[in-house]
């Protein structure tokens, strides 16, 4: 392989790496959605009681140069409630609550870690073939 060659095939590269990313990325976005979901569907996760707090559930992702970022997230006002517990405090409306912690993201964090990684390599791979 010439120079010019390696040259061109790296300009081709760089024309497909961001889309590529950005495909992986949400394909990462929506295995772990699926994770936290599933770790929020009885112990040692929060119990359902009625599913909306496991709906409430997303994932986000946009392109950035070269790439893509995704953020996963609840906007349920108890997301960091249930996760982290409630020791001993007081609320805005003046309840008392000692709630233990019941994790359902963190416990997701290593698979969601490996796959990011996996899904990754799969995409340099995908462009450099």
């Amino acid at each position: 392989m010439t120079p010019d060659d390696l040259a061109d095939r790296l300009d081709q590269a760089a024309d497909r790496i961001g889309p590529t990313v950005e495909r992986r990325i949400r394909h990462v976005g929506t295995l772990g959605i699926a994770s936290i979901r599933a770790n929020a569907s009885g112990r040692p996760g929060p119990n359902v009681i009625t599913g909306a707090y496991r709906a409430s559930w997303q994932s986000t992702t946009r392109r950035i140069p070269y790439g893509a970022q995704c953020t996963l997230g609840s906007d349920a006002p108890q997301a960091r409630r249930l996760e982290f517990g409630f020791f001993d405090m007081t609320d805005s409306l003046g309840r008392h609550y000692m709630q233990p912690p019941f994790p359902h993201v963190q416990p997701a964090l290593p698979r969601l870690g490996a796959t990011l990684r996996t899904q990754m390599r799969h995409a340099v791979e995908e462009v450099f073939a």
